[in-house]
């Protein structure tokens, strides 16, 4: 779908046709990220099939491309002239790059073998880091508690292996330092809205502790619309995920504020309700192609700043078209079981 829009309203000839030609590629493509994070999910557990499916499909499809396997045999570009000399051309590097691309890769596949390992429960690894627990109980004189495991928890993966690049680069401190302050830059705006997005989350699902007898939050929610829509709530769920990203700017914040309310709509009206789980999932990534925060960061590196809404109008098609297919889908599998 991408490269149909891009090459129906950006190419000289305005052509669907020409976009379609590369389908090919396109579902070699999904597969090699879709089938690695399958088996992930299924055989190490839920925390990063996104992570270990990427990296396989990078190891995959960049290859394929430069060979170009499955690609169109008559190359699509843009048409422009080349202006060698003049101001805004690109000029070519003359200088080969500091890392190797072994040196380069080597903190990502040591990250991915390190959340491997210490996923495997026929390893010691695993029972090692979530034996370390913190915890707090009553909170705020309530019944309600929350702990975590800190060593298990991926992030800390990620510091570890931040520590190995540190010194596997031969880094100064000057780039540990200008390395980190960008990244801040870049994160800050995301961990601000993460931040508040997971307290709101947290009130959200534990809202059945009130004086008034009241069910929680999401079971209240579920209950209107399980009235209201009754057994085609298959055709809703997705666009339910998808306005969830729309509103926080976050596949992660959506799953995680509206993953209960999903599965108690399922129960109440006797739908399978891992169906129902992964149409919200796929709907919150369709959302994402619409998220203001995403659009802007995107804008934000090529230039487009001030074209927000412009961008966004471009891809509610495409969001639309995902959800609604990810609801046919999931009404015939329903169907078929």
């Amino acid at each position: 779908m991408l490269v149909m829009i891009l090459t129906r309203f950006f190419g000289e000839n305005r052509s669907w046709k020409e976009g379609l030609k590369v389908w090919k590629f396109a579902l070699f493509a999904g597969l090699s990220f879709t089938l690695p994070a399958y088996l992930v999910a299924t055989f190490l557990g839920p925390e990063f099939p996104s992570i270990i499916g990427g990296l396989v499909g990078l190891a995959l499809v960049i290859p394929a491309a430069q060979k170009g396997f499955l690609l169109p045999t008559q190359p699509w570009g843009f048409k422009t002239e080349e202006k060698k000399g003049e101001e805004g051309a690109t000029a070519p590097l003359e200088e080969p790059l500091p890392l190797s691309l072994k040196r380069a890769w080597a903190p990502y596949l040591l990250l991915a073998i390190l959340l491997v390992l210490t996923r495997l429960d026929l390893l010691p690894f695993k029972a090692w880091l979530k034996s370390v627990k913190v915890g707090w109980a009553n909170i705020l004189g309530t019944d309600i508690g929350t702990g975590l495991e800190p060593l298990y928890l991926p992030g800390t993966i990620f510091v570890a292996v931040v520590v190995f690049a540190i010194f596997y680069h031969h880094m100064s401190m000057k780039q540990v330092r200008d390395a980190l302050t960008q990244s801040a830059k870049t994160l800050i705006g995301s961990a601000i809205a993460l931040g508040a997005a997971v307290s709101m989350v947290r009130i959200f699902i534990n809202s059945s502790v009130n004086a008034s007898g009241l069910m929680s939050m999401p079971m209240e929610l579920a209950s209107l619309f399980a009235q209201g829509v009754g057994e085609q709530w298959v055709w809703v769920a997705p666009f339910i995920g998808s306005l969830g990203s729309f509103i926080s700017g976050s596949a992660t914040f959506s799953n995680m504020m509206f993953s209960l309310f999903q599965f108690t709509v399922a129960n109440q009206m006797q739908l399978p309700p891992e169906v129902i789980l992964s149409l919200q999932v796929l709907g919150a990534n369709a959302g994402n192609m619409i998220c203001v925060l995403n659009v802007v960061a995107a804008s934000s590196v090529v230039n487009l700043l001030g074209k927000e809404g412009h961008i966004i109008r471009f891809t509610l098609v495409p969001m639309f078209l995902y959800a609604a297919l990810s609801a046919l889908l999931g009404y015939l599998y329903i169907q078929w079981l």
